[in-house]
């Protein structure tokens, strides 16, 4: 079994796995750069370093300084999280090199699902539907022309490297296509530090449907069912739940085993995700493998009752899956929205700063996956997300309800959030009615500009402001031969003493 983990992320997901690492009794290293150098994740570890500073390129995407932080510390293996080098073939490889075990599917596997192009390739030849689109990577803009005029528009530009959105264009015309191109190049360099792009034919009002899967290092494989992720932004996920709406049992019967005969086709072993396009009709399409944990896991670990990282672990320790498919059976309905650094009034422009309060709701039925606290920083140089909001119930209108009000509990003050964009959202009569797409919210929330006043909270935020600058600073720990900060409300008090003489 594992000893220590070097968790090669930020923000709430790092903490999510260490938080699991604790359950196991397994020793937790972090990483961080200059700006992450008070999160959360930091003061949970057991031991932290740090990286470099804030650009991505020059700390958690270097595979160098994390590959000798490893060894420094002398973790034996590595969990990337999602998104930096979660699905990064050539760092799965040096850790297979460098002999530290990397909490995902093997390099081989990686490499073939991480390309999207090859991948669409292997489960064509396998008889599995796909999107009808580019059969490789264009090497210049005249081949990528060629290619959309046999496609048609509209299309879909895509990263071969990752997922999460970045990277992805909708492109409605020839004149379009340049500028779009050069985008999705960009931001798909920026996040994954490979700027490979490929087209397909973009399918019109879709559902967006994908299967948890997990497979060990002995040939088993199973499926722990759907989530439903069509609400989206600029191809962003911001709200998941599970069961789908638009699945029967046939269907999803159908679909699962789709699922795992894609995973079986890749050689794939640990935790990933297959995601399809649902069209009008009922038509399933492949539309790629994710080959880490997903932001959403958290919606099947409610249904299902697994731990998904306690899972990747045991997985990626050598042991065997202690449960066959016949053994999962779902229960209940659950609903996960994320919270996103951002002014949804402002056309979602990231929001950086202080957090001046922080207030989670809670309740039963409510899990909040979070990565921040009163008084830290929230740093422009990455994804916005702070927080993951998850809710269980009975069945679906119950849990919608309980999202409304646990949304309504949460209390974010000194940054813009999307919690009143998210409540909005949910409380749609379409959405109650599962009628969600993947143009949900162009088509109903293209000019939301809720503008909301709340003496309580800007009376809250003013005195939360006044308790923090009482802080008298954090307690340092040294580390792996660095400094620590370790967060303590105690020392936000000021001056105190017990009472007596």
């Amino acid at each position: 079994m594992i000893k220590k983990i070097l968790i090669a992320n930020r923000g709430e997901i790092a903490v999510r796995i260490i938080r699991a690492c604790q359950e196991m009794g397994i020793a937790t290293v972090a990483v961080f750069s200059e700006a992450d150098r008070q999160s959360l994740h930091v003061q949970m570890a057991d031991e932290a370093l740090c990286l470099g500073p804030p650009p991505a390129i020059e700390s958690y995407l270097d595979m160098d300084k994390i590959i000798e932080a490893a060894h420094r510390t002398g973790a034996e293996a590595i969990h990337p999280g999602y998104g930096f080098l979660a699905e990064n073939a050539a760092f799965a490889h040096r850790c297979e090199q460098e002999h530290i075990i990397f909490i995902g599917p093997n390099s081989r596997a990686l490499r073939l699902v991480g390309d999207k192009v090859r991948s669409r390739l292997t489960m064509d030849k396998a008889g599995i539907p796909i999107i009808p689109g580019m059969k490789n990577i264009p090497q210049d803009f005249s081949e990528a022309e060629k290619e959309a005029q046999k496609i048609g528009y509209p299309l879909m530009i895509k990263a071969s490297a990752g997922g999460g959105g970045k990277g992805m264009r909708i492109v409605w015309s020839k004149k379009e296509l340049r500028s779009a191109l050069e985008a999705g190049q960009r931001e798909a360099k920026s996040a994954f530090g490979d700027d490979s792009i490929y087209l397909e034919k973009y399918i019109e009002q879709p559902r967006h449907v994908e299967f948890q899967v997990l497979a060990d290092n002995y040939g088993q494989v199973i499926h722990l069912y759907e989530r439903e992720c069509s609400i989206q932004r600029r191809h962003q996920k911001i709200i998941e739940e599970t069961p789908s709406q638009a699945l029967d049992p046939e269907l999803r019967a159908k679909m699962g085993e789709t699922a795992k005969k894609a995973i079986e086709v890749a050689g794939y072993n640990n935790a990933g995700t297959v995601e399809f396009l649902l069209d009008k009709n009922k038509n399933f399409y492949f539309l790629e493998v994710n080959a880490r944990l997903q932001v959403e896991h958290p919606v099947t670990e409610l249904t299902c009752g697994l731990d998904l990282v306690h899972q990747q672990i045991l997985i990626a320790s050598g042991k065997k899956l202690s449960f066959r498919q016949q053994d999962i059976h779902p229960r209940g309905h659950a609903l996960e929205c994320r919270i996103y650094a951002e002014d949804p009034a402002r056309n979602f422009l990231p929001s950086s700063g202080k957090i001046l309060f922080l207030k989670e709701p809670q309740g039963p039925g409510i899990r909040h996956d979070c990565g921040i606290y009163s008084g830290c920083q929230v740093p422009i140089h990455y994804d916005p997300i702070l927080a993951k909001l998850i809710v269980w119930a009975e069945n679906r209108a119950l849990a919608i309800t309980r999202m409304v009000k646990a949304l309504d509990d949460f209390v974010i003050l000194g940054i813009k959030t999307s919690i009143d964009f998210l409540k909005e959202v949910i409380s749609h009569p379409q959405f109650l009615a599962g009628e969600t797409t993947t143009d949900f919210i162009p088509k109903y929330f293209a000019n939301w500009n809720r503008q909301k006043k709340n003496e309580d909270q800007l009376r809250l935020a003013l005195l939360a402001s006044a308790f923090i600058e009482l802080e008298t600073g954090l307690t340092k720990k040294k580390a792996a031969g660095v400094s620590k900060q370790i967060f303590s409300p105690w020392l936000r008090l000021g001056k105190w003493r017990l009472g007596g003489k």
